[in-house]
């Protein structure tokens, strides 16, 4: 008997019955009728009709680790995120049937399963489902979870990639071996060979060509083997049927006393393992950077904790253990462990491996820093705000993957191509053996023929044409500091016509800084006024006093004066005693309180800096004006370049501000663009949709909350990498080096990969349509056709692999 639900035969004694929905079932045990009822239960019944299982026998469920999985769950915005691989996958029907079971669990948001990788990534409202809830729907279908590991992910691909290249040795070695023999052969057919001597190297042929077929050729057969016993072909099937006729054909011909080709059984699963590996290694290149990535953090760090008396102790713990508001200390030649602020110390960061930026980076008290950058000189003590998969490393990499599993509309193109053209191709080589015998041909002639017919048409590089180019451009990309997305965002954003930029954060440096220190008192130097000011500004949260104060910082040791009595006036200023004397910094209105004359000429200089838009205060001490303050927030120094070299690539660019109209005219006059002033985050994704309207595609570029609806409306978004977080989220394309120049580069990977994925597209066909015609003409021999073929998909991987030179 067979078990209705694992398809598992047993003898009829073991067998568990039910009644379910009316229809008597037979199960191997009553794990299975449970499953079964589940499914049945939920309204999905029609799996059992789709499903397409190559192992039979139920899934033994094991014990589940709740601690290892609550460590990779991942919380924000009112949801948890969970990747988990499930073992028990077998077919795209099981694939089916865990979406849909989790997306029917009161609670859970979405579910997306990965068929190739059996990767699971599920968001759930942790307070309407818990975790054990939502990993039990997937035990109860008679699968098993497990915590996804990226490490062992990489272990499985480089693994598969030995064994790949095991196989290939192999195949090359006893084929090379093999061509000694057949050469032989061939001047015995033409020059004689003693009957003996002939049959003992066919003899040899043969046992050389067994392993190359059903070794080193066994990934095509399995791949066939599952795709046949469902009536479904892809390309390996023209390989194995193209290998196995040759080899057929020649044992037929060995028994009879005919010709024999096992050089060419041989030779097309070789030819083609080469392709195969050629594409493996590429694939591998283009994961490097993201591999680096992954293996950047350290596995344990140095937390601070309070010890008896209150004193600081430090203490090794793995990473793991680590929680948000930690502290940690890193000494100088360390990796930070994970994302912080640094509360005390001061140093250079290395973060060329994660932003891209050559120098290092020079951090203090409040700086932000990023987990895997390397600390340099000074010692640090981070405060931790994100650990696990929240933080910027695990996001890039988790970005860099789907970005690579996306396709590009013109895969979608070849995909459907390819679903049809294999058996199509059958049908082809089957006629073309026909008319060659209705003609009158030897059997032998017809069939090579036919092989060839097979063997060429194998759209092997019809297959590799996007996502080769996709994992070149977005490895290429990662490794540059520019996050994408999507393979779909690579083809967005070469057909960009339109670039619109945010001003602040984005054009600018979002960090205003002192522009211009005015003496109006001849008897006091810049250097006194601005360590006079800073004395008092020290601290203001304005973002005036944070620019004085920063401006200050270059100033020698000791030349601040102290400062007592703060008090901030809301609106107009601060006041502060330094030395005995009131000093002020503020606008015309806290002058004018406190009784400071002002100048006209004084006046006349603050109104020029702003109609500039810079903000202007006045510092005054005693009752006189000392110095008028200019800040303003400075245009990033690349961005005069990136405007240029976006123009240049044919672009139209335009600022789209919610800042004032002086200053967002200022800022758009100094790079002679267009600009839109005041908008609100409602008019900036309504400036993008007008320009959609009237048939540009735009590409915008932002960094705060206000910008995420204008990057969601543009057919690209593009996010500073000091943006908030919402924004990266709304974004297709982050540029974590926080480099403005760094979005024509994105526009020029984009069209460069495009216009290669162009090339290997037409490629694909185009020896498709010129090789199928000879090989049906009879004037390409089967290993003929095996180079041509194998040649082909190398082509497609080296012209892919010249992307590396795109930027």
């Amino acid at each position: 008997m067979r078990c209705d639900h694992c398809l598992l035969e047993f003898p009829e004694r073991e067998a568990v019955r039910a009644e379910v929905a009316g229809a008597p079932k037979v199960f191997c045990c009553a794990g299975c009728r449970g499953v079964f009822e589940l499914i049945q239960g939920e309204g999905l019944g029609a799996y059992y009709d789709s499903r397409r299982w190559t192992e039979v026998g139920p899934q033994a469920a094991a014990a589940l680790d709740l601690a290892a999985f609550r460590e990779a769950v991942r919380e924000g915005h009112g949801a948890a995120e969970l990747d988990v691989a499930i073992d028990g996958i077998r077919c795209a029907s099981c694939v089916w049937l865990n979406e849909k079971l989790l997306q029917r669990t009161p609670g859970v948001l979405s579910a997306r399963v990965n068929y190739a990788t059996h990767r699971a990534r599920i968001r759930f409202d942790p307070a309407a489902v818990g975790l054990e809830r939502v990993l039990g729907r997937i035990q109860a279908a008679g699968y098993q979870p497990k915590p996804w590991s990226d490490a062992e992910q990489l272990r499985a691909r480089r693994a598969e990639a030995k064994d790949l290249l095991v196989r290939l040795g192999t195949a090359l070695f006893l084929a090379s071996q093999l061509m000694i023999y057949q050469a032989a052969l061939y001047a015995g057919y033409f020059q004689g060979i003693d009957a003996s001597t002939r049959r003992l190297m066919e003899w040899i042929s043969l046992g050389l060509a067994l392993p190359v077929v059903f070794y080193s050729g066994a990934p095509f057969l399995r791949a066939t083997w599952r795709g046949l016993r469902h009536l479904r072909f892809n390309m390996d099937s023209l390989v194995v049927i193209g290998s196995l006729a040759a080899l057929a054909y020649s044992v037929h011909g060995m028994l009879r006393g005919g010709e024999v080709y096992f050089d060419t059984a041989a030779m097309i699963p070789t030819l083609v393992l080469v392709g195969r590996y050629v594409e493996a290694a590429a694939k591998g290149r283009a994961s490097e950077a993201v591999a680096r990535l992954a293996s950047l953090a350290p596995r344990e760090a140095r937390r601070l904790e309070r010890g008896p008396g209150g004193r600081a102790e430090r203490r090794s713990v793995p990473v793991a253990e680590i929680r948000p508001g930690d502290r940690i200390e890193v000494i100088p030649g360390e990796r930070i462990p994970l994302d912080g602020v640094v509360r005390e110390g001061a140093s250079e960061v290395d973060e060329s491996l994660v932003t891209g930026e050559s120098r290092p980076v020079a951090k203090g008290a409040g700086a932000a820093v990023i987990g895997g950058t390397v600390n340099q000189h000074g010692a640090l003590v981070v405060e931790v705000t994100r650990v696990g998969k929240d933080t910027v490393l695990a996001g890039i990499v988790r970005a860099v993957e789907e970005a690579q599993a996306q396709k590009p509309r013109i895969q979608a193109v070849a995909d459907r191509v390819v679903g049809g053209f294999v058996p199509a191709m059958l049908v082809l080589a089957a006629l073309t053996v026909a008319a060659w015998l209705a003609r009158g041909a030897p059997v032998e002639r017809a069939l090579m023929t036919g092989i060839s017919v097979v063997v060429i048409a194998c759209p092997c590089a019809l297959g590799l044409a996007t996502p080769i180019a996709v994992l070149v451009s977005t490895g290429l990309a990662s490794a540059r500091g520019l996050l994408v997305k999507g393979g779909d965002v690579v083809e967005r954003a070469g057909r960009a016509t339109d670039v619109l930029l945010d001003k602040t954060g984005t054009v600018t440096r979002g960090r205003p800084a002192l522009r211009a220190l005015v003496p109006l008192d001849p008897s006091v130097g810049a250097d006194e006024a601005l360590a006079l000011a800073a004395a008092v500004e020290r601290r203001s949260e304005h973002h005036v006093g944070r620019a004085v104060a920063e401006a200050a910082r270059a100033l020698p040791a000791g030349a601040e004066p102290e400062a007592a009595g703060f008090r901030a006036v809301p609106g107009r200023g601060v006041i502060a005693q330094v030395g005995g004397a009131e000093v002020l910094v503020g606008n015309r209105a806290l002058l004018a309180e406190r009784g400071v004359a002002l100048a006209p000429e004084a006046d006349a200089r603050a109104r020029a800096l702003e109609a500039h838009g810079d903000t202007v205060a006045f510092l005054a001490r005693g009752g006189r004006a000392l110095a008028l303050v200019a800040v303003a927030d400075p245009i990033r120094e690349e961005a005069p370049a990136a405007i240029a070299a976006l123009r240049a690539l044919g672009l139209r660019v335009a600022i789209v501000s919610g800042d004032g109209r002086v200053t967002t005219g200022a800022v758009a006059a100094a790079l002679g663009v267009e600009a839109v002033a005041e908008a609100s985050p409602v008019e900036k994704r309504e400036a993008v949709a007008a320009r959609q309207r009237a048939g540009r595609r735009v590409l915008f570029a932002g960094d705060g909350i206000n910008d995420a609806p204008a990057l969601t409306q543009a057919e690209v978004g593009a996010a500073m990498g000091r943006g908030a977080d919402v924004t990266m989220e709304s974004a297709d394309a982050v540029l974590v080096r926080d480099d403005l120049r760094l979005l024509p580069d994105l526009v020029r990977l984009s069209r460069r990969t495009y216009a290669v994925i162009r090339q290997n597209v037409f490629w694909a066909f185009f020896y498709n349509a010129v090789a199928i015609p000879l090989a049906m003409a009879g004037l390409l021999h089967p290993i003929v056709a095996a180079g041509a073929m194998a040649a082909s998909s190398l082509f497609v991987v080296g012209n892919s692999a010249r992307l590396r030179r795109a930027l």
